[in-house]
């Protein structure tokens, strides 16, 4: 179909009413036909890249899905008008647990089962009419994809940006599998519901550490990021300055140093130590557990906790007094208790830390259970150190020093030093910069994931798969009719000969972790035609980084952080030329919708509900049943509590433009913004009224008197809306197109003449056309115009007509506002006195007296003094 056909049937349906469910289909094979969204890379205009985070195909897309693409969907329309080449592309984050889970349950084969959902959900995305380059559509778990992540995987390993070693896991002991931190549930696999058990399993991983300087300081130039994530990502990074102080045992102990290594942040706290405590790995820990059946248990106890920190940090506080001591660096004759305790962990730090419970909640919770007291050592400034105690609450804050001998007086930044000048004089302590980040382990023991490109070989050890031989591909035939990962069972699949000897040698049967494969698709987008490398390094640097990249707090840190690390890596390696991939971020809110309950307390789906008001109360009943129904919070849609609206259902009956619009609309599109049929039907009357006004506008016959007024408010509401939309506020832009119908409307009531209600008619139409796309292209037929409107340029505000000919100014008298004045822009002083002194207010208040002074400050007040 050419840019001029027209698949609209003509005027015969200009006085019907809208039909969404004729015209949202038609248009969405118009564009198709005519290819309108396809991105060429050789177009010498220049690029804008807009990006929503792709989904995971579960088969469905939901309203949170809605809403997210629709705001990319807005950015790339208008970016296009704007005469920008526009990459606008999707994609299936496609590999993972879930579809093994439904492997095993549905008795069915990952690969069937992931592609059957990828079908669904992107003939949903077509019905939302989402201006998408299909052509460039990417799937993670495609061989065609995931074989170019070997190639990458390959290539940070010679640069040594991959590290393989044995490292503290989540085990499942039923399902045979690592688990990631967040599916460890009150220390129980979150499928299974087996004790988890911490275990030291050989790892590969991505050396992420290796940037942390970088991360942390280049997050300081990602200005178009939310401060809240970039300080999510600082506080996940934890650079800390602080000191590495050795302990000197009290008694030696077979096999261990003489001095235990704690990293501490705070050694101006140094004189309110009460105990050591170390991680129940750590080395001396288990030298202690040899013999010690108490010890032992209480170690094994720990390691039944998981490694996850926000589980550590709000479970109980426990310890064990192993009986040893160690010496306080400041004053060899202080002894204080050595503990295993379950809070600290061997991966932080050094594995041990000093307790000062009057300075640290954690360590004050401890000491308490186990009463070892407190000594405050900071006093903030204004108490009185002689009173100042410390009980269930400890003080984390600045001060000055008390109780601490050669300390006392000082600040803490002073004591800090102090402290560490004489400690490293002493050779007892060294200063450290260290981070919080660590290493991104990366193997996963499933299935349903990028093969890792290693053979193992007895005499070689590990050896890297040849590129020539990659992709490594899945086996298409597996089982899951036992626990664990079906690649250690596939003998067929895994034993092979080693490249670099020829002996026998097997295949690693760790997949990467997910989120690997999310760390590099919106680079694989600029290219994903090439079959010989991952990238076209030109295209790469010319369209990233990523312009506009929308997407769920949710993955602020770690998805976002991945994503930076692969980035730099990607240069390294020679794949990219840039270091950050994103370089405008938005994180939208959530969908969230009321809940109801039955009488038996079961949760029921909007779809079931009929509400009404009665006695000015609003209640809701079953539809079915007519029972009440108990109307609860509003929440984010989850399925769990079936407060779910299913998009196809809105497309059905209202059509997704519709759906677009109310998404917009709602609220500012950072915010939460909550589903309601009311809002919904709202938006669908709508529709239906800029369809009315658009034909209306051709039939107008008035005597031009209100055309000026008209055209301002078109012209205004063009200079607004494209100012909006460039910063992501489209529930203002939302606003400025009501602006502009109403005056549309008043305008179609007889003064304006047909020129001007078709101007406005069309700016109107082009002003919905990122929003409301079928509409609009419907709208753009009826008005005679050539073309698409999707192809439309966005239309020149005329300056002339955003200049506001009158002005308003606040009136005080004797210093109290009074009154606003509406004069002339251009008026001078004196007019503006007569405008004031003819006011109502004014004169009421002057009762006929000639004020003694009137002082005009031109375009900002008028003073009155009486």
């Amino acid at each position: 179909m050419t840019d001029t056909a027209n698949p609209v049937s003509g005027q015969e349906r200009a006085t019907e009413r809208y039909n969404a469910k004729d015209a949202e289909p038609r248009w969405q094979a118009a564009w198709a036909e005519a290819r309108l969204f396809e991105t060429d890379n050789a177009d010498p205009r220049a690029t804008y890249y807009v990006l929503e985070m792709f989904p995971y195909p579960s088969g469905r897309i939901h309203m949170g899905h809605v809403r997210n693409y629709a705001m990319g969907d807005v950015v790339a329309r208008y970016k296009r008008a704007k005469g920008f080449n526009v990459l606008h592309p999707m994609g299936w984050d496609a590999f993972g647990l879930p579809a093994e889970n439904a492997a095993m349950e549905r008795k069915v084969n990952p690969r069937a089962w992931t592609y059957d959902n990828i079908a669904a959900m992107r003939a949903q995305l077509k019905a939302m009419g989402l201006s998408l380059d299909w052509s460039r559509e990417v799937a993670t778990c495609d061989p065609d994809y995931y074989k170019h992540q070997q190639r990458m995987f390959l290539d940070f390993l010679e640069k040594g940006l991959v590290a393989r070693r044995t490292a503290k896991v989540n085990w499942d002991p039923v399902d045979h599998t690592v688990l990631a931190n967040e599916q460890v549930i009150d220390g129980r696999g979150w499928r299974s519901g087996a004790l988890v058990e911490q275990r030291e399993l050989t790892q590969w991983f991505f050396r992420i550490t290796a940037f942390a300087e970088d991360l942390l300081t280049a997050l300081d130039g990602l200005d178009r990021w939310p401060e809240k994530v970039r300080l999510m990502q600082k506080n996940w990074i934890g650079r800390s300055e602080g000191l590495e102080v050795q302990f000197a045992l009290s008694q030696a102990v077979a096999g261990q140093p003489e001095t235990v290594t704690v990293y501490t942040t705070r050694p101006d706290t140094l004189f309110g130590a009460k105990f050591l405590a170390i991680a129940a790995d750590h080395p001396l820990a288990t030298a202690l557990g040899d013999g010690n059946a108490a010890l032992t248990d209480f170690i094994a106890a720990c390691q039944r906790m998981g490694t996850a920190q926000a589980s550590i940090d709000t479970a109980e506080k426990l310890g064990f007094d192993t009986g040893l001591t160690v010496r306080h660096p400041l004053d060899p004759s202080w002894e204080l208790p050595v503990y295993v305790a379950n809070f600290v962990l061997m991966e932080y730090g050094t594995g041990a830390v000093f307790g000062c419970p009057a300075h640290d909640q954690r360590d004050l919770d401890f000491s308490n259970k186990y009463g070892l007291g407190n000594t405050p050592v900071v006093c903030p400034e204004g108490q009185d150190p002689a009173t100042f105690t410390i009980t269930d609450t400890a003080y984390d804050g600045d001060g000055r020093m008390i109780h601490s001998r050669f300390l006392d007086g000082m600040t803490t930044d002073a004591a800090f030093d102090a402290v560490a000048t004489r400690l490293e004089g002493e050779g007892a302590a060294r200063r450290k910069v260290q981070f919080r980040l660590r290493d991104w382990g990366i193997s996963r023991q499933r299935y349903w994931g990028c093969p890792i490109p290693i053979i193992h070989c007895d005499t070689c050890g590990p050896v890297s798969v040849p590129v020539a031989d990659l992709p490594v591909k899945l086996p298409e035939e597996v089982s899951f009719d036992q626990p664990g990962n079906p690649l250690e069972r596939d003998a067929a699949w895994r034993q092979v000969p080693c490249p670099r000897c020829g002996a026998a040698a097997r295949r690693e049967t760790d997949t990467m972790d997910t989120f690997v494969d999310s760390s590099w698709y919106f680079a694989r987008f600029t290219a994903p035609w090439l079959t010989d490398a991952p990238t076209d390094r030109a295209a790469v640097d010319r369209w990233l980084p990523v312009d506009q990249y929308i997407g769920g707090i949710e993955h602020a840190i770690l998805h976002l952080l991945y994503a930076r690390f692969f980035t730099r890596a990607m240069r390294e390696t020679g794949w990219a030329g840039v270091s950050e991939p994103f370089a405008g971020l938005f994180t939208q809110g959530m969908v969230v919708h009321e809940t109801y309950k039955d009488a038996a307390g079961a949760w029921v789906p909007p779809a079931d509900v009929r509400l009404a008001t009665e006695d000015g109360e609003r209640r809701a009943f079953h539809v079915k049943t007519q029972a009440p129904l108990a109307i609860g919070a509003i929440e984010k849609m989850s399925k769990s509590k079936k407060n779910v609206v299913d998009p196809d259902d809105i497309i059905v009956s209202y059509g997704a433009d519709t759906a677009r619009w109310f998404m917009l609309s709602d609220s500012p599109p950072e915010r939460d913004v909550i589903w309601t049929e009311e809002g919904v039907q709202g938006a669908a009357r709508f529709v239906q009224r800029v369809w009315r006004l658009v034909n209306a506008a051709s039939a107008a016959t008035g005597d031009g008197t209100a055309d000026l007024a008209l055209r301002k408010a078109a012209h205004r509401a063009l200079a607004a809306v494209g100012e909006d939309v460039e910063r992501l506020r489209f529930n203002r832009c939302v606003a400025h197109v009501y602006t502009l119908a109403n005056a549309l409307e008043e305008g179609l009531r007889g003064p304006v003449t047909r020129t001007a209600a078709e101007e406005a008619a069309g700016i109107l139409v082009q002003l919905i056309a990122p929003m409301m796309p079928h509409l609009a292209e419907e709208c753009w037929s009826v008005l005679g115009r050539d073309g698409f409107v999707a192809r439309a340029p966005w239309p020149q505000a005329d300056a002339a007509l955003l200049v506001e000919d009158e002005i308003t100014l606040p009136v005080q008298i004797n210093g109290k506002k009074r009154a606003d004045v509406t004069v002339p822009r251009d008026a001078d002083a004196a007019a503006v006195e007569a405008a004031t002194l003819a006011l109502d207010a004014v004169r009421k208040v002057l009762e006929g007296r000639a004020p003694r002074k009137v002082i005009v400050v031109p375009g900002r007040i008028v003073n009155l003094v009486v």
